[in-house]
């Protein structure tokens, strides 16, 4: 695909730094965004190289301002929804990919914008970013998942308080609602620092973070019994992989582990 939308520093260490760039737009998601990250997501979902993403919004003002309005104003019954369905397609894609995504959230994440942050491992945000879904103010409600998401993040009384409202809170709310990992002073050292976690992420062994990651997503659709039945069988996988011989063998050696993903 030729990528109008979005730049790509795709490090030696398996750092992916993965930037939306629609400047003018404030990084909005239009159909164009939209596609591009879908193929992004979906094409490289087997790619053992990338073993962190870091996602971030280009300038100083956004990160996602949400879904281009431009766009859906016109939609019918039929469009909107298929529209709906193909943004939460693409967050699904992103919850279920198998690196980390690390969120560097600087300025607005509102929207569409936030659902995509909700929907990466971690949140990393600057002081300035902003937090919202103002949907309701525009006559609909959050469609790519919001709604869903939220509540199983903040629990239920705290996503009614911002979903009813629409109000948009700071980095410093977020942080206290248990949204956010991390606040940092500005966006260079945000984007510094989410780098920074990236590189402890890169150094494990891939096929144990992906299945760590794997065991705390089901956990949202499993009982306690199952989970702990689901975390030990893979457990076990992990015990047929080359990774576990090479960082146990390591750990008794005293030296440390050199991960090949396998």
């Amino acid at each position: 695909m030729d990528y109008k939308h979005l730049k790509f520093e795709k490090r030696n260490d398996g750092v992916m730094i993965l930037k939306i760039s629609r400047v003018e737009a404030l990084n909005a998601l239009n159909k164009s965004v939209l596609n591009e990250l879908s193929y992004f997501f979906n094409s490289t979902m087997n790619d053992c190289s990338i073993r962190v993403v870091v996602l971030t919004g280009d300038g100083e003002k956004s990160f996602v301002a949400g879904a281009d309005i431009k766009e859906m104003y016109n939609l019918n019954l039929s469009e909107s929804v298929s529209f709906a369905k193909y943004g939460q397609k693409l967050l699904l894609s992103m919850y279920n990919y198998h690196a980390p995504i690390v969120a560097a959230v600087n300025g607005y994440a509102l929207g569409g914008g936030f659902e995509m942050a909700l929907c990466c491992d971690v949140i990393f945000a600057s002081k300035n970013a902003r937090f919202g879904f103002p949907e309701v103010t525009l006559g609909i409600i959050p469609g790519f998942g919001g709604t869903q998401v939220l509540r199983r993040l903040v629990g239920e009384k705290n996503a009614k308080y911002l979903i009813l409202s629409g109000e948009i809170i700071s980095a410093e709310d977020a942080y206290r609602m248990n949204i956010l990992s991390k606040i940092y002073e500005n966006q260079a050292d945000l984007v510094a620092g989410a780098i920074n976690y990236a590189e402890k992420i890169a150094k494990n062994s891939p096929k144990s973070v992906e299945l760590a990651k794997r065991a705390i997503n089901v956990s949202f659709d499993l009982s306690l019994e199952r989970g702990l039945e689901y975390e030990s069988s893979l457990f076990g996988v992990l015990f047929t992989t080359d990774d576990q011989k090479e960082g146990m063998r390591a750990f008794v050696e005293k030296r440390k582990a050199e991960f090949k993903g396998n």
